[in-house]
């Protein structure tokens, strides 16, 4: 009780002063949820939020009634990335290297073969996939994975045809690399999506050792970055522009931890980014081209050691501030906004697959404010890796222990 007495205090005293853009939050549209905070446990720092609201807003509640989850098959094998097809069948990456169909009634195909090796050592693998919003007549694919180049490891994005006869992906290329390579196994980031332009958005991770992640910092560098490039992997038109000398063309955004999380706002074509903090300090951001979101100068999180990282430092002007945070961490993954009708209350809201916090978050968003948290299926005792909206309006959500979920109403 003393730890959520201080958070809403500081909370409050900061909103009389600061917001993430610098001015008084706007009062929001949709009224804050009323139900107290989804997150009971003491947080391992004392940080103060910057905004009313950034941390442990009141918890919201979905009528038991309102919504059935199905599993629909327990047969994957670590899967990490799922969309959906136009003819409402899944297409699904598997952390090992294998992309798999998956039908309406649970149905899992044979490994679609063609796509280049992957290295899945550590948190590598196959990782995220998207489709072309041109794959009803090109048919092309879009995904992220680990390789193994000279030097090390790196985030890669591959693209190619699915042949007509679903068995094989044709003409794989890798279009772009997130250099440079590091002999490491972590943090790849790994999401992959479109954005209203045609162009596409993927996350890196700055690769988790002491001497990389300074590299999150670093405009000549692509790790922990937002990166968005066009579908022949060249940096996309209308980028902003690093004043770091030698500055890569294809930064969208710098200063990120871990990644694993992209999604364009269905309201305002915004792309919103969820990432993982260390012990503490997981971030949900809205990113704004050429921004620096902070990344390891400021952070809510701690050291797994406990100890503080750098300055302790959680605010500094030109660094911008999460829209929401968790601690302790949920390790927030693969994400989707619901855009459905099939249950009225969840239009708009965004949906996070949780690893570590083994629940599939949904926030109440209101003016670039989360108003509400509430907690789903956290009684399956899974880790969920990512979600998505099919064509049916209903959501699918995968976990590392295999399954696929069906989400929609009864």
């Amino acid at each position: 009780m003393q730890h959520r007495l201080l958070y809403l205090l500081a909370g409050s005293l900061s909103l009389l002063s600061c917001s993430r853009d610098g001015d008084t939050a706007a009062t929001p549209s949709t009224p804050p949820a009323t139900g107290a905070p989804v997150e009971t446990n003491a947080p391992n720092a004392t940080y103060q939020p910057a905004f009313a609201g950034q941390t442990r807003t009141g918890g919201a509640t979905t009528a038991a009634s309102s919504y059935r989850a199905t599993v629909l098959t327990s047969s994957l094998a670590s899967p990490w990335g799922v969309t959906s097809l136009p003819d409402g069948r899944l297409l699904v990456t598997e952390k090992a290297g294998q992309l798999r169909l998956v039908t309406a009634a649970g149905v899992v195909s044979a490994p679609i073969t063609g796509l280049p090796a992957v290295n899945a050592a550590g948190q590598g693998g196959l990782l995220g996939v998207c489709l072309d919003p041109d794959f009803a007549t090109n048919r092309m694919v879009y995904w992220s994975f680990s390789e193994a180049r000279p030097g090390g490891n790196l985030t890669a994005i591959g693209k190619g045809r699915l042949a007509t006869d679903e068995r094989t992906i044709e003409a794989a290329t890798v279009i772009y690399r997130a250099e440079p390579a590091y002999a490491g196994t972590l943090h790849y980031g790994g999401r992959v999506v479109f954005d209203r332009t045609g162009n596409l958005v993927i996350s890196t991770g700055e690769r988790s050792d002491l001497a990389t992640r300074p590299q999150a910092q670093v405009a000549t560098s692509a790790l922990g970055k937002v990166i968005r490039i066009t579908k022949a992997g060249q940096p996309a038109p209308g980028n902003p522009t690093f004043t770091q000398a030698g500055a890569r063309p294809e930064l969208y955004s710098i200063g990120h931890r871990n990644p694993q999380g992209l999604a364009i706002h269905p309201a305002t074509g915004e792309v919103w980014q969820s990432e993982h903090g260390p012990r503490g300090g997981d971030e949900l951001n809205r990113l704004q081209a050429g921004a620096n979101y902070g990344w390891p100068t400021i952070t809510y999180g701690l050291e797994y050691s406990g100890q503080p990282i750098g300055g302790a430092i959680q605010q500094r002007t030109g660094l911008e501030q999460p829209v929401y945070y968790w601690d302790p961490v949920v390790s927030p993954s693969g994400m989707a906004f619901y855009t459905g009708n099939r249950i009225a209350e969840w239009q708009n809201n965004l949906f996070i697959g949780a690893l570590s916090g083994q629940h599939l978050v949904r926030l109440v968003i209101s003016n670039n404010r989360v108003v509400g948290e509430e907690r789903l299926l956290a009684s399956e005792g899974q880790r969920f890796r990512d979600v998505t909206q099919g064509t049916d309006g209903a959501l699918y959500t995968v976990t590392d222990q295999g399954r696929l979920y069906r989400i929609d109403r009864p």
